[in-house]
């Protein structure tokens, strides 16, 4: 079954994918620049990053008030607004869109959450298929001891508290990004996703993005002309 639908743009859609911890954010950091030197027009998107939502959203994980429906609904917004005002515009534009997680993060962790993956899915229905979408894989271990180093404490809604796994917070984050995990693995061969392992250095990775992403690139590019445009 098809989750997103394919449209012709000037542009291209990059999606990074994984848990928290798999690398991902670093690698499009590196794309980012790797791209800009190369005169292609880029802009980066992030994920739950909307100033329209991101107060109240705010607010809600505080209080505590989200259940996984408004927390679903809330995530949707977000990426809707950001979707009309950057990402479809700028494909139109003839621009390399990244985007730091996509329509895909919601599909796992709401479904994880317990939203029906029907509803979840129906909600994203207008959004575009991504020209390549990169999915970090790693270990639920080796994830976790990454995002635990040097942080104190874990947040309510992202050790997934909200579920009940675990009265212990760091168990129950543990859980939590092991069943994402799970739920990206299931969505990587029909969604087409290419599979980085997240355990291999930076460079390596890098360097498996970049191969992946040059035959997208245009024919001639120039470190002349480069163009950032920031959310």
């Amino acid at each position: 079954m098809k989750t997103v639908k394919p449209l012709k743009m000037e542009g291209k859609l990059i999606v990074v994918e994984g848990i928290d911890g798999s690398g991902k954010s670093t690698q499009i950091h590196l794309l980012e620049k790797w791209l800009g030197y190369k005169g292609i027009n880029v802009f980066k998107s992030e994920w739950n990053s909307s100033e329209m939502v991101k107060e109240i959203t705010s607010k809600g994980k505080k209080k505590g008030l989200l259940t996984p429906t408004t927390f679903s609904l809330l995530h949707a917004t977000d990426f809707a607004d950001r979707y009309e005002r950057n990402i479809l515009p700028l494909l139109r534009a003839g621009y390399f869109v990244l985007a730091d997680r996509y329509v895909y993060t919601a599909f796992v962790r709401d479904i994880v959450r317990g939203c029906n993956p029907d509803w979840v899915r129906k909600v994203y229905d207008f959004a575009i298929k991504p020209d390549l979408a990169f999915y970090f894989k790693v270990p639920v271990d080796i994830a976790v001891d990454r995002i635990l180093v040097g942080r104190p404490k874990l947040k309510y809604y992202e050790a997934g508290m909200d579920l009940n796994l675990s009265n212990d917070p760091y168990e129950s984050y543990r859980i939590f990004q092991g069943r994402i995990i799970d739920q990206y693995d299931s969505m990587a061969e029909p969604e087409g996703f290419t599979i980085i392992d997240g355990t291999l250095n930076i460079e390596e990775q890098q360097k498996t993005v970049r191969k992946m992403i040059m035959p997208l690139l245009p024919h001639q590019t120039s470190s002349k002309k480069i163009r950032k445009v920031k959310a």
